[in-house]
């Protein structure tokens, strides 16, 4: 009769050291979070400082990063993925300045009024229009672009700004797993050695758990509003 009960305790042992195994990984967050909601940190530091507390666990604690042999290697690496980005960025800023220089966002928002009625529409289409943006862009160009076209449509549907924030925040997370040149999906690929089609097909489960969590956000705004607007009262 005692069996159990010490197969549980067992068992929650068991299931207890790969947490305490990871606590140096499950403390990112709250570095992150902490540097960022201190008021002391931008979110450009707060970045930093994460970084500099994921080298310090990999060359002091886990010592996996020699300081002189292994780390100026992971730097060059780390580097060459940063100026893609940066490249990317740059052209996604110009294009930016070229679609709001020609009145683009004003012109699409007449567009969109004159063929949507509904706010629920405009979130549905949004959500279709979004998903191929994450098919085709990154999300920091997509940001640089996209989103000077979005809010004003937004407020022209009544719809909250931290409502909309969100719903294309999610979309974009989506987007980074979305084939076929969802961000993560390369970073997948070159860090584990994998071929693209195995990442891919590796990804469709979260894909759709991920889908149906924008779904709920779309369509459910209280999610995202209440809570701001109880710190606000």
């Amino acid at each position: 009769m005692c069996a159990p009960p010490a197969r549980g305790v067992d068992a929650a042992r068991a299931a207890g050291r790969p947490r305490w195994a990871a606590k140096w990984e499950l403390a990112l967050p709250f570095v992150a979070l902490g540097a960022l909601f201190s008021g002391k940190a931008t979110p450009v530091e707060a970045a930093a400082w994460t970084a500099l507390y994921a080298a310090f666990i990999e060359v002091v604690v886990y010592r996996d990063l020699h300081p002189t042999k292994k780390l100026p290697g992971v730097l060059v690496e780390s580097s060459l993925v940063i100026g893609g980005v940066l490249m990317i960025l740059g052209v996604a800023l110009g294009f930016t300045n070229y679609l709001v220089l020609a009145d683009f966002p004003a012109l699409a928002l007449e567009y969109v009024k004159e063929h949507v009625d509904s706010p629920w529409t405009f979130l549905l289409l949004l959500n279709l229009f979004l998903l191929v943006v994450g098919c085709l862009m990154d999300i920091f160009s997509a940001i640089i672009v996209i989103v000077p076209l979005v809010v004003p449509m937004g407020a022209a549907y009544g719809i909250d700004p931290l409502h909309l924030g969100i719903v294309f925040l999610a979309n974009l997370e989506l987007g980074f797993l979305t084939p076929p040149v969802g961000m993560n999906l390369f970073l997948a690929s070159y860090r584990l050695k994998k071929p693209m089609p195995e990442v891919y097909r590796a990804v469709l489960p979260m894909i759709a758990v991920m889908l149906v969590g924008v779904l709920v956000i779309t369509y459910w705004p209280a999610l995202t509003t209440w809570l701001p607007a109880v710190f606000k009262h």
